[in-house]
């Protein structure tokens, strides 16, 4: 049987927006229900009161309040769509003054031989920023750069994603320090802030180890047979591919594209600086990059016009992945909306009070692996879940540390493969469908690693508490 062009190869919004039909439904089939909601004294945070959940009257969305939800969410998400125009528009600052193009030249020149040296390093510096440093968002401006050195290694457009997002997914999954999952979650168990770490340096090389094999796999394969990669067959939009090309016209390192990597690098720094101390977000982030692209405009002897014509063109080629932010976040609104979101992490968490220590805990990550896809934020999932895995992982004798790590392993491995997370892949031009398929083997792999290392949490007592 012969499907249809769309139905073989259907468009990320489609995707989406069969997601918020079904989100639509699920407030006319499940009961409506909610919990009450008070402040931590412990993170600061509100979170829910774990035993006061209670079905409350139905509220069903309708089809104008379904539609009116797409801009709801894109007023909640204007941080970070706002941060994804600002960035991209910097960056292709940068790009246009040539400095980019010729420090990644240079980069391939001398690793020429040693890619496997050279790839195994760039994931290693991504995973621990996810690791330690939460990075979600704060990598979107280095995709582009990550292809385009993928590109001129002779791969395809995926490992230099993989290079850059999938390996921040990886520490972030398998985090040490992380502050937006760890550190929130620790708080609300009420366990030693970053205690425990020792045995998340061990999960942190597990996840590393796997997803550097499966990412070096494919490489090697897509490189030795290019029709061995995902993409092979796929048509770009018209022009899509030139921006990640190289302008090899542009290769020499002069003293002006130095000063403006050394500005570039020295962004970075200040940005991991920031998030650290000063717990910076997209608004932050967005001006300090912001900063670092004009005055790279500037060194570089642009005219103003020249210089807003290429932040102009930088923003328009993020749109795609910029607006489906505002389409992801409708389907939390809808369920927001009519009173079925609490009902779902009630529905997940009520299976854990009816196994064993051991099962419990491996439980315990699939539920947090579940709600996931509803919650995405990691932050907001240790507030709507960990109140409610407190209580029951005390009563079920899983110790509260091995409940923050089941929470932290479900809301980071699982990010690789939910679609709220398409508008990471429009910046590579990756269909969402294929990159399905390829990444549900890398995220099947973790998931059965992040259950045994559960399991051995759950059955050592893993603490303190």
């Amino acid at each position: 049987m012969r499907f249809p062009e769309w139905i073989k190869n259907p468009h990320g919004y489609f995707i989406i927006s069969l997601l918020i039909l079904l989100a639509t439904l699920a407030t006319w089939t499940l009961p409506a229900g909610e919990y009450q909601r008070v402040k931590d004294p412990h993170s600061g945070k509100t979170v829910v009161d774990p035993a006061s959940y209670a079905i409350v009257e139905s509220q069903p969305v309708n089809p104008f309040k379904m539609l009116q939800a797409i801009p709801t969410g894109f007023r909640q998400s204007a941080g970070i769509i706002a941060f994804v125009f600002l960035i991209a528009g910097a960056i292709q600052i940068i790009r246009a003054t040539g400095a980019l193009d010729a420090g990644i030249i240079a980069a391939v020149k001398f690793m020429q031989g040693k890619d496997t040296p050279l790839l195994v390093c760039i994931m290693l510096v991504f995973a621990l920023l996810g690791a330690f440093f939460g990075f979600a968002e704060e990598t979107i401006p280095l995709i582009p750069l990550g292809v385009a050195m993928a590109l001129a290694l002779g791969y395809d457009r995926v490992v230099g994603f993989h290079l850059v997002r999938t390996a921040a997914w990886v520490g972030f999954a398998g985090a040490i320090m992380n502050p937006f999952t760890i550190g929130v979650a620790q708080s609300i168990a009420e366990v030693p802030l970053y205690s425990g770490i020792g045995y998340r340096v061990v999960c942190f090389l597990v996840f590393f180890v796997i997803a550097a094999w499966f990412i070096l796999r494919y490489a090697r394969s897509c490189k030795g047979d290019p029709s061995k990669s995902i993409l092979w067959g796929y048509k770009e939009e018209e022009g899509e591919m030139a921006k990640y090309d190289l302008d090899y016209s542009m290769q020499e390192l002069t003293l002006v594209r130095k000063l403006i990597l050394l500005l570039l690098l020295s962004g970075i720094g200040i940005q991991i600086w920031g998030v650290i101390k000063y717990e910076w977000y997209t608004t932050e982030i967005s001006a300090l990059f912001l900063g670092v692209g004009l005055l790279a405009g500037i060194l570089a002897r642009m005219n103003p016009t020249q210089l807003f014509r290429e932040f102009v063109n930088g923003a328009k080629g993020v749109t795609y992945g910029a607006l489906i932010i505002g389409f992801a976040r409708a389907i939390v609104v809808i369920l927001e909306n009519g009173k079925v979101l609490d009902t779902v992490v009630y529905g997940f968490a009520m299976p854990l009070a009816h196994v064993g220590s051991v099962g419990a805990g491996v439980v315990m990550f699939l539920v947090q692996s579940g709600i996931n896809f509803f919650i995405g934020s990691g932050s907001g999932q240790a507030a709507a879940t960990m109140p409610i895995m407190t209580p029951l992982s005390d009563l079920v004798g899983v110790t509260r540390q091995t409940a923050v790590l089941a929470f932290q392993f479900g809301d980071g491995i699982t990010n690789m493969f939910y679609p709220a997370m398409i508008y990471y892949l429009a910046f590579a031009d990756i269909p969402y469908d294929r990159w399905v398929r390829h990444i549900a083997k890398l995220t099947l792999l973790l998931t059965v690693a992040g259950g045994v290392l559960v399991a051995v949490a759950a059955w050592i007592g893993y603490g303190p508490f």
